[in-house]
């Protein structure tokens, strides 16, 4: 992907954490009707792009007075389950700090702000979630996640807060956290991936994630939003299906049969119900065999 310039159309849309798996899309895909400007913690010099680090406030009231955002979209995080589990400080730090960091800018700036959650806010023990269910968290990040939720819409009651169960795709550029890039080199040096078969995720792409979300700014709409396919699959399932799609063995694709232990707990079933979404969206909710289809969408 080449660099992106400034295009001077539409208001400006300031993506903070666009070298991520999911901001590379959002960047792109935004630059149809917004004037796309860059925010991560890498220093560039190249237009439209801002170092920015979400802890720090000085950082956020530096980047907003020189970008002027009059949107927001916030990915950056530490989306790690793991990770978030080993260090709780630095989870909070970004996840919930970081949020709020940027959500008193957006409310002093006068920017909407639109901010990826996780399905993780739930404890994963029943069969389908909407916008209304009690979030009950069962790990660290999830914890920072729910809270960030409540203290954003305290903050910015305009806000738009997305929740996932797992995205998938292939990263733009390539090796940005994207689950196909990991998959496709571990696969291609023949090393075998263990999948959960207990745990059932209602997985969505990229793309579709990133058409959704512009969307729900484009319409002006408000509060929380669940995005995912019409149906479920576990993911020991679903490597199965990703491996065959890339011309894979499934040999490589091994069942895990119990939790790893020492790992962060996980929701066993994460079905975020889409009724909210298909009542505001001219958009059709894939199925998860469209979503997986949609990933290879443009790539080899």
């Amino acid at each position: 992907m080449g660099e992106r310039q400034i295009s001077g159309r539409g208001p400006r849309a300031l993506v903070i954490g666009s070298r991520g798996f999911l901001g590379g899309y959002i960047a792109r895909d935004a630059a149809s009707a917004f004037t796309v400007l860059e925010g991560n913690r890498i220093s560039s010099d190249l237009p439209g792009k801002q170092a920015i680090d979400i802890r720090d406030k000085r950082s956020i009231a530096t980047v907003f007075r020189e970008a002027r955002p009059e949107v927001v979209f916030l990915l950056a995080a530490h989306s790690d389950i793991d990770y978030c589990e080993q260090h709780p400080e630095d989870a909070r730090a970004v996840n919930l700090y970081g949020a709020r960091h940027v959500a008193e800018a957006c409310a002093a700036a006068g920017a909407q702000l639109i901010f990826t959650s996780t399905a993780a806010v739930f404890d994963g023990r029943q069969h389908g979630y909407s916008e209304e269910s009690p979030v009950n968290p069962a790990s660290i990040y999830g914890e920072t996640k729910a809270e960030a939720e409540r203290q954003i819409l305290a903050l910015l009651p305009d806000a738009i807060i997305v929740r996932f169960a797992l995205v998938i795709g292939f990263g733009l550029p390539p090796f940005t956290g994207a689950v196909l890039d990991k998959l496709k080199q571990r696969w291609t040096s023949g090393q075998s991936v263990a999948f959960p078969v207990f745990e059932y995720r209602n997985a969505i792409d990229a793309e579709s994630t990133s058409q959704f979300m512009l969307e729900l700014v484009k319409k002006h709409q408000r509060g929380i939003f669940h995005i995912g396919s019409s149906d479920s699959i576990s993911r020991y399932d679903l490597g199965l299906r990703l491996a065959a799609r890339m011309g894979y063995s499934d040999s490589l694709v091994s069942p895990q049969r119990e939790p790893v232990p020492g790992r962060a707990p996980r929701g066993l079933d994460y079905l975020l119900l889409t009724d909210k979404l298909r009542a505001v969206s001219t958009i059709p909710v894939p199925s998860v065999s469209q979503a997986i289809e949609r990933c290879f969408d443009g790539f080899a």
